[in-house]
């Protein structure tokens, strides 16, 4: 059978500032206390040890990797936690060198000596996390996971992979490729989006879609609305200062409102030159990913790194193209990027550990080329079309983040990918789409291929490229 991926595993909502760093080894942690549960020996246990590898490894402490394990073994969830909580919670751990284990059970826990950063890599995935439980009849209980980005974690084994492959395939339209989805729209009649509606209908209520569709623009339209509101220096020792705030303030002048729909209304009233557009998107762009690399709320898109591209091409198109654009377009929109996104996850990566920056931004310009492309009236050819485009202009995209923390390059390449996005659904929709020469699955072949190709010192390390060339001094 193959492999159905839902929009609400492309698109979740977490805490910054990484997916694969942040995210995943916080969701892994979740497992492994699991894990313990139904081992019957969660109340045995007396010390835990994490061993992080390679990627994790490398740039586990800029991406606060260490910091995610603690939340996540003290049973705290990343989707519903009070960010302005993550803090004091941190400093208990780190001031009493005890962590409430699950939020049930107290035992010893030494940040420094028992999260332990190992630079090799194992042969499985670039993003390896072994879990050691000591238990008080001196035996141990032993668990490795692989986060594999967008959020995701496997075991090597996959023991779970086949309960849930049984659960998603019961979409009516199984999808492993671009071509695929393009033959379920011609012989159904349908878009893109209804196509995947149906297969989501198929595992949960419509009103569930219909919440929690809308429950990510919230979360992304708040993300966007705090980062545009926060001014002050990022978290991490490279002194970068936010740039969203003054963008904006620039922007919407003295403009009064009150809450992130207001603004969004209040956005539509103010000038629309290009030059104004452009800034418009950098700045929701920004600010996205400013938030996020302070350890705000963001959805992955299909990561968190790459956070503010569909956020940011959503917003330009409900407050410049379409002003009479709502719930419908925005779910429309939504479900268009996750699948796309999920075609990129099956046939190639959306791990930079992988497959380098490509596999993020390039990804998500992608995500958000497609889905502006369906909701400005394009058909489903011109949609992959887009979304082909977007990708092609990004292959061979390095990940090389200055002292491994989400702030330069990545901040700055979701303006790029957002615009790209925006310019690539608009060549789409000039093109009769029977002229394309360059499929979108050739694109995530070709993609995949690169990654394969990439030196390892390109993929999320911080050994190459920009990383290496700029010191922490330099900042």
């Amino acid at each position: 059978m193959e492999e159905c991926i839902s929009v609400f595993d492309m698109l979740k909502i977490g805490v910054g500032p990484s997916s694969s760093h942040t995210l995943g080894p916080w969701r892994a942690a979740e497992r492994f206390l699991s894990e313990l549960q139904t081992e019957n020996i969660l109340d045995k246990v007396t010390r835990i040890k994490v061993d992080l590898y390679g990627s994790l490894s490398l740039t586990g402490k800029g991406h606060a990797t260490d910091l995610a394990i603690m939340l996540g073994l003290s049973g705290q969830d990343p989707e519903y936690i009070p960010v302005q909580n993550i803090a004091g919670i941190i400093k208990n751990i780190e001031d009493t060198n005890e962590i409430n284990l699950a939020d049930k059970i107290r035992i010893p826990f030494y940040f420094l000596q028992d999260i332990v950063f190992n630079k090799n890599f194992l042969p499985f995935h670039a993003n390896g996390l072994l879990f050691t439980a000591y238990l008080e009849d001196g035996t141990e209980f032993a668990s490795t996971f692989y986060s594999i980005g967008g959020g995701f974690v496997v075991k090597e084994e996959r023991i779970n992979a086949k309960k849930k492959l049984e659960i998603k395939c019961a979409f009516p339209f199984q999808i492993q490729n671009a071509d695929e989805l393009l033959e379920y729209t011609i012989s159904q009649n349908k878009s893109i989006s209804e196509i995947v509606y149906e297969n989501e209908k198929s595992m949960r209520p419509e009103a569930e879609i219909h919440h929690e569709l809308m429950r990510i623009w919230h979360t992304m339209l708040e993300c966007m609305y705090i980062g545009c509101h926060s001014e002050g220096i990022l978290p991490g020792g490279l002194n970068v200062r936010r740039r969203a705030f003054d963008m904006h303030q620039g922007l919407i002048g003295l403009a009064n409102y009150n809450n992130p729909k207001e603004w969004l209304e209040t956005i539509r009233k103010t000038e629309v030159k290009f030059r104004q557009i452009l800034k418009w998107v950098s700045c929701f762009a920004l600010a996205v990913n400013e938030v996020n690399a302070a350890l705000g709320r963001v959805v992955t898109a299909p990561t968190n790194g790459s956070a503010g591209v569909i956020p940011s091409v959503l917003m330009y198109y409900l407050v410049i193209e379409n002003h009479k654009a709502g719930e419908k377009e925005i779910k429309q929109f939504l479900m268009v990027a996750g699948e796309i996104g999920s075609i990129f996850k099956k046939g190639s990566t959306i791990s930079a550990a992988m497959g380098g920056c490509q596999a993020e931004i390039g990804v998500s310009s992608a995500m958000a080329a497609a889905a502006l492309c369906e909701v400005m009236g394009g058909t489903p050819d011109q949609v992959l079309m887009a979304a082909e485009i977007a990708m092609e202009h990004h292959l061979g995209m390095t990940c090389d983040p200055i002292g491994g923390l989400v702030q330069i390059p990545c901040i700055e390449r979701n303006t790029m990918g957002a615009i790209k996005a925006i310019n690539a659904a608009e060549l789409a929709m000039e093109t009769d789409a029977k002229n394309a020469k360059v499929p979108l699955d050739k694109v995530i072949e070709t993609m995949w291929k690169t990654a394969k190709d990439m030196n390892s010192k390109y993929k999320e390390t911080s050994e190459g490229g920009l990383a290496v060339a700029v010191n922490m001094s330099d900042c």
